[in-house]
């Protein structure tokens, strides 16, 4: 809808073609854009350049602006960057969990010190490039906002955008939500975009390919250690007539080196993730290694034959109370209430039917199904129908 008053948006591009017709569309609804590009990265030993350096991103960006007849600008983040996304990312390695940069990056970056800048130079809203839905209504004389997934399930990233609050969401703008990523091309290519073909960044929010164990060993100095495997059949996993609990569905596998047998060596635990098969270097075996858990303290990895392994599949996890988090909070659960919703724990997982428990503790989550690699760090998330409603950091 053309605006009758032009409101002022600043939108984040990334030199992608997402982004580039997402500032398209608001210019040709009537807005007046800016576009700004956000470097966040310095460090080119561990980025893989030809996989999406930000110079050449910014570059396409600035050739997108110019076509456009918009301002355009680098913004320099670096330093936040390190400070709220790398060192968190570090720290969360070394102590064995596997964090979501890309969660963290549009809580911290893109709607925190850049939507700040944005609304610093008299932005009304800042706009992405993600493929996500945003509406609003009025419940009980308050404004509430929705996000909702894109209409693209296959590029749905609405799970990218599950840690955002009411507040960020009031100044958020996702224009090629409603869009197929075949129809954003078609824009771009019939608006003449220089990015109407570039291929999809595949790396870290605005950074680019990065060489994960390069990156890593920055900081994390390699350290030699056992890979013991654990068998399938172990006593360890049979019931033997105990009751089941939200605390015993929810409690992640701890291994003991005498649980298993030692099968190879790893250059540190901390590189290590669970559900992850790259990497090992263990041979010989009928099934094909992945890890099951890993303990930096001891720096042992434990590994398993098969993606059905026991160990490996769970139907629950818990949310400490602290790092549970509604988009929706309107809907916040109260100690002692369940209820079902539908949930994921990594981007582009289908979703599952899944009941929460909230309890004094933690959030529990039990799926219908029992969910392979459930791993400390990353995100845990629940909608209802296309609306994400919460999300949480799995303990």
């Amino acid at each position: 809808m053309f605006q009758s008053k032009k409101m002022r948006v600043v939108v984040g591009m990334s030199g992608g073609v997402d982004s580039s017709v997402a500032a398209y569309l608001l210019k040709e609804q009537g807005y007046e854009v800016i576009g700004i590009f956000m470097k966040n990265w310095h460090d080119e030993r561990v980025v893989i350049n030809n996989e999406c350096p930000w110079v050449e991103d910014s570059n396409d960006a600035l050739i997108v602006a110019e076509k456009l007849n918009i301002p355009f600008r680098v913004l320099d983040l670096s330093k936040e960057y390190k400070q709220r996304i790398v060192d968190y990312m570090f720290a969360e390695y070394e102590a064995g969990r596997t964090p979501n940069p890309d969660v963290l990056c549009n809580r911290e970056i893109k709607f925190d010190v850049f939507l700040n800048a944005a609304l610093q130079l008299g932005a009304d809203f800042v706009a992405t490039g993600h493929y996500a839905q945003k509406d609003t209504f009025t419940k009980e004389g308050r404004t509430i906002h929705r996000l909702l997934a894109g209409k693209d399930e296959n590029k749905d990233q609405s799970y990218f955008l599950c840690q955002l609050t009411q507040t960020q969401l009031a100044k958020a703008l996702f224009p090629i939500g409603n869009l197929k990523k075949s129809e954003v091309r078609a824009i771009a290519k019939k608006a003449d975009l220089i990015t109407a073909e570039k291929k999809d960044s595949q790396g870290l929010c605005f950074v680019g390919k990065i060489r994960l164990p390069e990156f890593l060993q920055q900081q994390l100095a390699p350290k030699k250690g056992r890979i013991i495997e654990i068998d399938a059949n172990s006593p360890i996993f049979r019931q033997n007539g105990k009751t089941e609990t939200l605390h015993t569905l929810t409690e992640p596998y701890h291994f003991h080196p005498t649980d298993g047998k030692v099968v190879g060596e790893h250059i540190g635990a901390h590189f290590f993730t669970i559900g992850q098969r790259k990497g090992l270097n263990v041979g010989g075996k009928p099934k094909p290694l992945f890890v099951l858990a890993t303990d930096v303290a001891e720096n042992i990895v434990y590994v398993g034959q098969g993606h059905e392994h026991p160990a490996l599949n769970r139907k629950g996890l818990r949310v400490r109370n602290a790092e549970v988090h509604w988009v929706r909070e309107d809907l916040r659960m109260q100690v002692g209430e369940k209820r079902e919703y539908l949930a994921r724990i990594r981007y582009r997982q289908p979703l599952s039917k899944a009941m929460l428990y909230q309890e004094n503790d933690f959030l529990y989550v039990i799926f219908d199904e029992a969910q392979s690699a459930i791993t400390p760090g990353q995100f845990v998330v629940w909608y209802e129908n296309n609306e994400l409603i919460g999300s949480g950091v799995i303990a």
